[in-house]
């Protein structure tokens, strides 16, 4: 299993427990997306690329710079 940051600006848009889709974004690294365009990861480096598209929520943190989901990918 392998954890994952997305950070997303508002509160309510996926909920733990909930299955998500990735897409993916190639620049000089690579960036990944939640579908329908809620959250987004930042940067990897193409060894750490991710190899599922599919994963679950595991927590949603809130902070002074706002919110951040915790995802699961089986991998």
């Amino acid at each position: 299993m392998r954890e994952m940051e997305f950070k997303m600006e508002r509160q309510g848009l996926v909920n733990i427990g909930d299955k998500i889709e990735v897409t993916e974004r190639e620049g000089v690294n690579y960036s990944y997306i939640i579908e329908p365009a809620v959250a987004m990861s930042g940067c990897y480096k193409s060894r750490d690329r991710l190899k599922s598209r599919q994963g679950i929520v595991k927590d949603i943190r809130q902070n002074d710079r706002g919110f951040y989901i915790i995802a699961e990918f089986d991998e």
